[in-house]
């Protein structure tokens, strides 16, 4: 069952489970796209294929907003507020280790690399690589954890996981870039908090806030104001 957060004529913005898949791949598992397609064509009775636009995808194991166009419109103009960096991303993401800054903006120069599926993390540029760019701030502590808001200023593939790796500060539960353990149910410890936008038809800006999810970790950290 999705969880819509925000719905209108031309958006749809969902808090994406952990385990759910942005949109299919060659994996063959259900995709949440394809939920929600069967969500509109239910709600709304369309016969046949129902128009759905990807925006922006979240990692398999990330949950959070994750926001889809329903008109081409609105996707044509989502594509480039994201392109022109104008939208607003905040995540939030439990580390073991403290930040060497409760403040900090980072920068680095991230590489893909295909064949392990992770993102390789330079501190000067080197063929093949894009700029990749963070603002964190520490925003709470447990007894064993530290939770970061982060801002993200650029987009590229595994950027939180892996700069945060790179300071040290590999996100909770994620094997891929540093943490020891696993998270009992698959996850890693980072969450798509918010999304800030001036709406692509109606020119108003909004703001959609996904709650924090249930599990003991996050639990800690209800109190804190991000």
């Amino acid at each position: 069952m999705i969880e819509v957060l925000y719905e209108d004529n031309h958006l749809l913005a969902v808090n994406k489970k952990a385990s759910d898949l942005s949109q299919g791949d060659a994996s063959g598992d259900s995709s949440l796209d394809l939920q929600i397609k069967d969500y509109l064509s239910a709600k709304y009775n369309k016969p046949g294929e129902v128009f759905l636009g990807v925006v922006h995808r979240l990692d398999r194991p990330v949950g959070g907003v994750i926001l889809y166009a329903r008109t081409s419109k609105a996707l044509r103009r989502l594509n480039e507020l994201f392109r022109n960096r104008e939208v607003t991303k905040t995540y939030l993401a439990i580390v073991g280790n403290r930040p060497p800054e409760d403040k900090a903006t980072i920068t680095h120069f991230l590489r893909k690399n295909e064949k392990q599926n992770r993102a390789n993390v330079f501190d000067r540029q080197v063929k093949g690589s894009q700029e990749a760019s963070l603002t964190y701030r520490l925003a709470g502590r447990s007894d064993r954890y530290f939770l970061l808001e982060i801002e993200l200023h650029s987009g590229r593939h595994h950027q939180i996981r892996a700069q945060l790796s790179k300071i040290g500060c590999p996100v909770k539960g994620d094997l891929k870039y540093g943490s020891p353990r696993s998270n009992n149910d698959g996850s890693i410890s980072l969450f798509a908090r918010r999304l800030e936008l001036i709406h692509p038809v109606r020119k108003e800006k909004i703001e959609i806030c996904a709650p924090l999810p249930e599990t003991d970790v996050w639990k800690h950290f209800s109190g804190v104001e991000v």
